[in-house]
């Protein structure tokens, strides 16, 4: 390996960073967060105010920073880059034209992430055009999924177009498999945060999802409803508008459409019914789907848990897992979402 790795995590409000060296150490983390209004710059254990009215701005505080302490963008070997709908890619790829459009015309697809994504991408070959960029698909990991799970029952017209299953949360079921020793022959892994959905892994590969078409489908979320019926999409479109129905599914609805917010810790502490119902509905649902999951495996060998929710709230974990306890014994684990370093290990690969 000749220069780090320089990860990169754009949200549609914040831009994350994380500089990986030889054997995927982490040298370094640094975000900005509140973009266009006022927001702070992190790196490592320092904070600042700062003011980024776009990405660009925010990168090159990043870049900034990053030379500052001894990495300007010359000494770095490439930029990996989390997209969240990687449309018809099923692996990492080097950054292209090709890949750009790819990444474009999937943004409908998963309109809360890839905007942000391909922003993050465009400002840096502006600000650092020398320098190899890669991109890792939350979507691709699924890729290993056979038609029964991936195809919707439409007309093959549709079908043809794109509009199937492809899962997401690929690169943190993906760091779970390359850190499993030894890796449990079926696996059902949970990523519970904000988005949440679970995945059903046997021999290592994914094969079924609780997400689809986009990342709005599955379980009870933060702010998405998870799954709802198509009629009641289609009154919502209706009535609010597309734009409006958009709104209401996967920005008001969720946990935060059942208590009024999206933060377990404090649904967790909250004694009234509203937020105990939308506690129990989260996990409910979690348990429904992840039942679903395991017969597409034919068994359970061991769950694990990932992300916020998962690693911090043991009282969700603790009501899944007993939820599913009628499936048999199986090995219960947490571990931490390792998402940046799966994208460095990713353009290593690539770059090899």
């Amino acid at each position: 390996m000749t220069g780090p790795i320089l990860v990169l995590n754009a949200g549609s409000s914040s831009l994350k960073a994380e500089l990986f060296g030889e054997g995927l150490a982490s040298l370094l983390a640094l975000s900005v967060s509140e973009i266009g209004g006022a927001g702070e710059l992190v790196v490592g254990e320092a904070r600042r105010p700062v003011s980024a009215p776009g990405h660009e701005a925010a990168l090159a505080l990043l870049l900034e920073a990053l030379e500052a302490a001894g990495h300007p963008p010359e000494s770095l070997r490439a930029a990996g880059h989390r997209v969240v709908h990687g449309g018809g890619l099923t692996a990492p790829a080097r950054v292209t034209e090709e890949v750009l459009e790819i990444i474009r015309a999937a943004c409908p697809l998963a309109p809360l992430h890839n905007p942000a994504n391909l922003a993050g991408i465009e400002a840096l070959a502006r600000l650092a055009p020398a320098l190899p960029q890669t991109a890792s698909f939350d979507t691709a990991f699924h890729a290993t999924q056979p038609p029964l799970a991936t195809t919707y029952a439409l007309p093959q017209a549709l079908r043809d177009r794109g509009l199937r299953r492809y899962g997401f949360h690929g690169l943190s079921y993906a760091s779970l498999v390359a850190r499993l020793d030894p890796l449990p022959r079926r696996l059902l892994a949970l990523h519970l945060g904000n988005g949440a959905s679970l995945c059903a892994i046997e021999e290592g590969r994914s094969v079924a999802t609780s997400m689809g078409y986009s990342p709005a489908s599955g379980l009870v979320m933060g702010t998405r409803a998870g799954d709802i019926d198509a009629a009641l999409v289609l009154r919502l479109a209706a009535e609010e508008g597309i734009a409006g129905a958009e709104e209401i599914l996967l920005r008001q609805s969720g946990l935060t459409g059942l208590a009024g917010t999206n933060d377990m810790q404090t649904l967790l502490a909250r004694p009234d019914a509203e937020a105990r119902f939308a506690v129990d509905a989260f996990c409910y649902w979690a348990i429904r789907h992840g039942a679903s999951a395991v017969a597409a495996m034919g068994g359970l060998d061991a769950i694990v848990f990932t992300g916020g929710i998962g690693e911090h709230a043991a009282p969700v974990r603790e009501a899944i897992a007993a939820g599913l306890a009628f499936l048999g014994p199986a090995e219960v684990r947490v571990m931490e979402a390792d998402e940046e370093r799966q994208i460095a290990r990713d353009a290593l690969a690539l770059l090899a």
